[in-house]
């Protein structure tokens, strides 16, 4: 066997293909990762001055997760991820429970498994090709935390508190995803 079968050999086993050779095990293992990757990334919180939404990396893995596992799976992370919420496990921003999502983040999380859903729908592919995607996948985070928030408060506030101070870290965070998936897209599409 020459050097470059087996690091091609070696690589498969690292990807999950001969570690985990069942393709619905990978998915599943996919899925339950995505929805504690984003709990992770709600617990790197940042409270900003001036806003009760917190800057948090949620949205990096939301989109993460649907690029990655494809509409579906990723959808299927982001409800695994609010029904652990939901009971009541401290997987937001600042705890758990139901409660959580009346508060004024409820709209954002309410809206990620639309966003991972149109990320893997039309987030893959090249850089070029996925950029919009991923661009309308963050567009429906922020549409559903706005429309929460202007039920709460109103739609001057939502804007002032719920978008402008986020924008650019999300752009940031979407170049993100397109530079992760420009490395990995062929071996997520063989796994997942």
């Amino acid at each position: 066997m020459s050097r470059t079968e087996t690091m091609r050999g070696t690589a498969a086993t690292w990807m999950g293909t001969e570690l985990v050779p069942s393709r619905t095990a990978r998915r599943v293992i996919g899925v339950v990762a995505f929805a504690a990757a984003t709990a992770f990334g709600a617990r790197v919180a940042v409270p900003l001055p001036g806003t009760p939404v917190p800057f948090t990396l949620q949205p990096l893995f939301v989109l993460l997760a649907g690029a990655v596992l494809g509409g579906p799976l990723g959808a299927a992370s982001q409800l695994l991820y609010l029904a652990a919420g939901l009971s009541g496990l401290p997987v937001f921003a600042a705890g758990g429970g139901a409660a959580y999502l009346l508060g004024p983040t409820g709209g954002y999380l309410m809206a990620y498994p639309a966003a991972a859903l149109l990320a893997g729908t039309f987030g893959r592919g090249g850089k070029l090709r996925a950029l919009p995607g991923l661009l309308l996948a963050l567009a429906a985070i922020y549409a559903g935390g706005l429309a929460w928030l202007a039920v709460v408060g109103n739609v001057d506030a939502a804007v002032a508190l719920g978008l402008r101070p986020f924008v650019l870290a999300d752009l940031v965070k979407v170049l993100m995803v397109v530079l992760v998936m420009g490395r990995i897209r062929d071996r997520a599409l063989r796994l997942f």
